[in-house]
């Protein structure tokens, strides 16, 4: 078992932002998903062991607002695109010249802003994530929106049960939350022109949440799709995650 590390980096505006590593090899830099941490979508499942068993060092962030990263709660801490800028000054502290990216979801998203926005990564792997999903973040967000306003009075059977006990478990600090939702920016269908690179797509055979991962797929310029089990909750538990990322990266 390679251990894991955790350090501490600046964001883009000196927000102290949580940095775990494991491995010794090629550095892959992996995002997860909203609500979520680098332990509940790479670490706890054995994603980034299986990905350090196949010669990678994956580098993992708890995203601003999530897990051990600060959480501010100053509306300038949320610039739109955020999340990229925060990428960028990872890329910049580690100084990575070659080097992989990967996302889940809200980490997709991120990752597929990044690249448009000047990251350029050998290979990039987006899981949980279909084409609707890039550019329709207003309806997504307001979703999640109106679960954080109706947090307390949320019930079982309520649409938005799952995403109020998904943020109780996660202990999600819901202020920074509404903030980080609303600078987060879409990609639209023509933009993935630009998306150059080898890309890889991967998605539960029963999550569609954001859109179809085969459309994805093909307005990508060069990507190929991969089915594994699982819904958008339950596809991360499912070992054939690392192993179709490891797959593909090797």
């Amino acid at each position: 078992m390679n251990p894991i590390t955790t350090e501490r980096f600046a964001g883009f505006d000196g927000s102290e932002l949580a940095l775990h590593r494991v491995g010794q090899g090629r550095p892959v830099v992996l995002l997860h998903g909203l609500f979520s941490d680098a332990q509940t979508n790479w670490i706890r499942f054995g994603h980034a062991q299986r990905l350090a068993e196949a010669g990678f060092e994956a580098i993992m962030p708890d995203l601003r607002a999530h897990g051990q990263s600060a959480a501010p709660h100053d509306p300038a801490a949320y610039p739109e695109d955020v999340l990229v800028k925060d990428a960028q000054a990872l890329i910049r502290h580690l100084d990575l010249q070659d080097y992989d990216l990967g996302g889940f979801s809200l980490g997709a998203r991120t990752a597929v802003r990044c690249v448009l926005q000047g990251l350029s990564p050998r290979r990039l792997a987006l899981a949980g994530m279909g084409l609707e999903g890039l550019a329709g973040w207003s309806r997504r967000s307001a979703f999640f929106l109106d679960a954080i306003d109706r947090f307390d009075t949320v019930k079982h059977g309520d649409p938005a049960f799952m995403a109020v006990a998904f943020m109780k478990t996660q202990k999600v600090d819901r202020v920074a939350a509404r903030l980080l939702l609303q600078s987060v920016d879409d990609t639209e269908p023509g933009d993935l022109a630009g998306v150059t690179i080898p890309t890889l797509v991967v998605c539960g055979d029963r999550d569609r949440d954001n859109g179809s991962p085969e459309a994805l797929a093909a307005a990508l310029p060069d990507a190929r799709f991969e089915q594994i089990p699982g819904t958008h909750m339950s596809s991360v538990t499912e070992p054939a995650l690392g192993e179709a990322i490891a797959r593909f990266l090797a």
